[in-house]
């Protein structure tokens, strides 16, 4: 009894050790380190040496907080369009060192564009003798060189995979080894691009370090250097592709077994074995995996995934891997996009790794888990990198929640770099995205690739081999070239195209309405064609963001903002600009992103972005902040009205009406959900914002197949007996689902009586007004036309495109406008704090007025949103106290045409009526004088500074 117990013990013990045995050295922690600002570490030979500093790894030297303080002579990876920075003067007490501020993106604590190096002693465990052993960095950042124990390893630089040394010929199991790695992150002869978002300061910033897992891993002298799973949902399999390489000839048997590990049905596949005879080097082999008539398919609604595990015995060596697989199709009939045979639509952001508290794209599955979900829930399906591969542990989360995405090599090949020049960035950038696609190929998620971001050169014949080759190479997902703007070349090899053009509202030259489409842009285009960068609709700076960034880079852009504001007296309306001009922002995507919906044949739309940008000049453009969170306006579940599976659409003429008028919309549907809405029946309701209902009925019932343009019916409202001006909301739902989108509409008088009673009306300050105004009367000014201060501001209805300093102060440069909603004047002319669409024909390039001379205190009573790199206090309509009357003054055109601009004309009712009551009390005083430089002064032109980079103008600074 005694012996069998021994006997037990010791088959236990046994077991432990044979299956418990780690093939993995976690390197993380305390490393030796010291910068090499001279480059001089190869030459004196620093890998013999002990460093003088230290640092705790995984992590970016910023993160460190080593490095360099940033000062106005910091050279910057990126274009610097506007560098007014360096010159003007109100930016100077943001150019002393130790209080550095920068406008263009955030600003660093450290930075540091040069050599440094790394060393530890690790022992390589005994249990490891007669396998490989290899040093494995998940993400450094640029280019790495390793020696061990002095003896020099090699040199890797890539931007998209890990780098991975052989160290078995220079370890010895059971021993300690001292590893030493240089790591260069300057831009040399492989250049990207500086303002590619895997380098630039404009996003994460171009830092130097490790991050992500540090490994020394062991395999058995013959190992799986490579599996590719190819799925075949008719052929109801898998086919394998695997290479194993070997340094010796022996024989092996692999096993491959699969299961599924993320769904509530489990399905399990019956396990293949092959013998195969393994000679020296490399050694391609490939298996079927049948996976049974039950096999679960991997899509955005169901994103079932299986788990591979395949096992390698080679002589007394065994292998085990094990990958993650769905069993997906991505393919392309006609013009649009089909998963696993349905019909797809594309909703989607652009990352453009902008992650300020780390200042690098996450490398834990949680994280990257949460962006996707948020995503998911304001209706997005779809994700583009911009001119960056995410680390692995985006495509495991994307593989778990069910987006689709589309990685790009790391290159921005502009500004610079030139592609299919003959430069080195040409086989960089192959080999680039021929390595991310054998490290992330068998990710379901991974459904789309391009070649980076609008590249300059001889670079439509060096894309279409680009395409070509992949298209021969690997079918489990579709190419294109490069993601590019309108101005850039079709590309004839492409199987889809991202490109702009086709995007964009025009309401600078036509009112709003949602009758119109993209399809005169993409009618002759025969492949799917995915909108390049929709949106880019500017909000007004959120400053109490500042206090989130607490991580490597700071919001002194923000800051900067803030300041400007606060000296332009106006410090205590930052949030509602904010929020006034959330407003207007999120009216733009909703109607941009339903006029995609619309047309016929549109594959697919990509949004910069979802979340704001914090580079190039601060570009705001995001409905939620950089950190994925809500700033107030508008949530998920009201965006997903408009951008989800399945979108109710109204076709609708105009949104401004009398009620001599009937209001009519046609009723559609674009529906790309999981399967068609059999019997579905469509309601309508239209009512005020009190809950009035006005009208409410049935659309019609219908089938609904899979794809967009399905008529639902109609709905008609005679809008007889509506006397007073008031806003409606007309909503539509299909019901047995969660689709549901709404509308508003105004309806006005078809007759309006203009009474002036004793208000003095003109469209100057003449003689007469002053006259009025000494005696104590009332003067209404109507000056649309005739003001010269202030028509230095270029206003649309539209908000700012991107930002006025990257674009160097191209109009419009206002944000929509601020009023309060309870002011009197407003009682008869129905409005929010904000911009809406009733607005459009009394704010589209109309003029504004400057108020700078103006008392301090005073506030328009209706104010446009400047661009937050200037803050003018500028408005469109202000009351004041003048001399002894009372003003009212407007640049708006509130007077032509009164029998069709019947907005105009119900503002000039409620001005009048305003005036002429007793609650007409002004609360501040000008005087005329002020009001006369309306007329007389002026501002001139913004000066911005265009060069690319500053660098030849810094010498100036003192």
């Amino acid at each position: 009894m005694k012996h069998f117990l021994v006997s037990i013990t010791f088959a236990f013990a046994f077991l432990l050790t044979a299956t418990g045995q780690s093939n993995a050295v976690d390197l993380s922690g305390k490393w030796d380190f010291q910068i090499d600002r001279k480059d001089a570490g190869v030459k004196e030979q620093w890998f013999k040496k002990s460093l003088d500093d230290h640092i705790n790894l995984p992590g970016s030297m910023p993160e460190k907080l080593k490095g360099d303080e940033v000062t106005a002579r910091t050279q910057w990876t990126g274009s610097l369009y506007d560098s007014s920075y360096y010159f003007n003067p109100y930016m100077e007490k943001y150019r002393i060192e130790g209080q550095i501020k920068l406008p263009f993106f955030l600003t660093p604590d450290k930075h540091y564009v040069g050599v440094a190096w790394y060393q530890k002693k690790v022992v390589v465990p005994a249990n490891w003798k007669g396998e490989r052993v290899i040093l494995f960095l998940e993400r450094p950042h640029i280019e790495t060189t390793v020696w061990v124990n002095q003896q020099e390893i090699g040199m890797q630089n890539s931007l998209c995979v890990p780098h991975v040394y052989d160290l078995t010929s220079a370890v010895t199991p059971g021993k300690s080894c001292q590893i030493t790695i240089r790591i260069d992150n300057r831009i040399k002869e492989i250049n990207v691009g500086p303002d590619s978002h895997s380098i630039t300061d404009q996003t994460q910033g171009n830092w130097n370090g490790i991050v992500g897992r540090m490994e020394l891993q062991s395999t058995p002298k013959a190992f799986f250097e490579d599996i590719q799973v190819y799925p075949d949902l008719a052929g109801q399999k898998a086919t394998v592709r695997m290479n194993i390489r070997s340094a010796a000839a022996t024989k092996g048997e692999i096993t491959l077994a699969a299961t599924s590990f993320n769904t509530d049905t489990q399905h399990k596949v019956s396990p293949v074995r092959q013998t195969i005879r393994i000679q020296p080097g490399d050694n391609p082999v490939e298996i079927e995996l049948p996976m049974g008539k039950d096999f679960l398919t991997w899509d955005e609604f169901d994103p079932a995934l299986y788990r591979l595990t395949a096992t390698l015995n080679s002589g007394k060596q065994s292998e085990s891997k094990q990958l993650q697989f769905g069993m997906r199709e991505f393919k392309i009939e006609g013009k649009w996009f089909y998963v696993n045979g349905r019909q797809t639509m594309l909703r989607g952001t652009v990352e453009n790794c902008d992650f300020p508290l780390t200042g690098y794209a996450p490398m834990d599955v949680a994280a990257w888990e949460r962006v996707f979900r948020i995503c998911r829930s304001f209706g997005l399906n779809h994700m583009r990198f911009h001119s960056f591969c995410p680390p692995e542990a985006a495509f495991i989360a994307a593989d778990l929640v069910g987006f689709y995405l589309q990685p790009e090599g790391p290159s921005w090949p502009n500004h610079g770099p030139r592609l299919g020049n003959g430069q080195p960035i040409d086989k960089y950038l192959m080999d680039e995205t021929i390595a991310l696609t054998k490290a992330y190929g068998n990710y379901a998620s991974y459904c789309m690739l391009a070649c980076g971001n609008e590249p300059s050169g001889r670079w439509v014949a060096w894309v279409s081999k680009f395409v070509d080759y992949w298209k021969a190479t690997d079918p489990r997902r579709v190419y294109t070239g490069a993601s590019v703007g309108n101005s850039w070349q079709w590309q004839p090899r492409n199987e889809f195209h991202v490109k702009a053009g086709a995007r964009g509202l025009n309401w600078t030259g036509a009112s709003p309405e949602s009758m119109s489409d993209y399809r005169a842009r993409i009618d002759t285009v025969k492949q799917p064609y995915v909108s390049h960068e929709t949106g880019q609709w500017c909000v007004f700076p959120n400053f109490n963001e500042i206090r989130k960034y607490t991580g490597v880079n700071k919001a002194k852009n923000f800051e900067i903002f803030r300041d400007i504001l606060n000296d332009n007296d106006m410090s205590s309306l930052s949030h509602d600009f904010m929020m006034a001009s959330g407003k207007l922002q999120a009216l733009c995507y909703k109607h941009e992103i339903e006029k995609t919906l619309r047309t016929p044949d549109y594959a697919g739309f990509q949004l910069l972005a979802l979340n704001d940008y914090s580079g190039q000049g601060t570009a705001l453009v995001g409905l939620i902040d950089v950190f994925f969170e809500e700033k107030g306006y508008i949530n998920a579940a009201e965006f997903h009205r408009f951008c989800s599976p399945t979108v109710p659409l109204a076709r609708i003429p105009k949104f401004v009406y009398t009620n001599a008028e009937t209001f009519h919309a046609d009723i559609e549907v674009s529906h790309f959900g999981k399967a068609p809405l059999a019997g579905a029946k469509t309601t309508y309701t239209i009512k005020d914002k009190y809950g009035k209902v006005y009208a409410h009925g049935t659309v019609g019932t219908k089938n609904v197949p899979i794809g967009n343009l399905c008529p639902l019916g109609s709905v008609d409202m005679n809008l007889a007996g509506i006397n007073t001006p008031v806003k409606l909301n007309l909503e539509v739902r299909i019901e047995g689902c969660d689709a549901i989108n709404d509308w508003d509409f105004w309806v006005y008088p078809s007759k309006v009586d203009l009474v002036e009673k004793d208000v003095y009306t003109t469209d100057t300050l003449d003689q007469k007004a002053l006259s009025v105004l000494k005696d104590g009367g009332k003067v209404l000014i109507t000056a649309a036309g005739k003001i010269s201060y202030g028509k230095e501001v270029v206003q649309y209805f539209t908000p700012v495109f991107w930002n006025t300093s990257w674009f160097k102060m191209r109009p419009p440069h206002t944000t929509g406008i601020f009023l309060n909603e309870y002011h009197p004047l407003f009682r008869e002319f129905p409005t929010e704090y904000h911009s809406n669409l009733q607005w459009w024909e009394l704010l589209n390039k109309a003029q504004v007025m400057q108020f700078t001379d103006f008392p301090a205190g005073f506030q328009p009573t209706v104010q446009s949103i400047d661009t937050w790199f200037i803050s003018r206090k500028i408005g469109m309509l202000f009351e004041a106290n003048v001399l002894n009357g009372k003003l009212m003054m407007t640049s708006m055109d509130i007077t032509s045409q009164p029998d069709k601009r019947v907005v105009a004309r119900q503002l000039h009712k409620a001005i009048l009526d305003y005036m002429n009551a007793d609650n007409f009390r002004p609360a501040t005083t000008v005087t005329p004088e002020q009001i006369q430089t309306l007329f007389t002064k002026v501002a001139g032109d913004v000066k911005s500074y265009t060069k690319d980079s500053p660098d030849e103008l810094k010498p100036k600074i003192n």
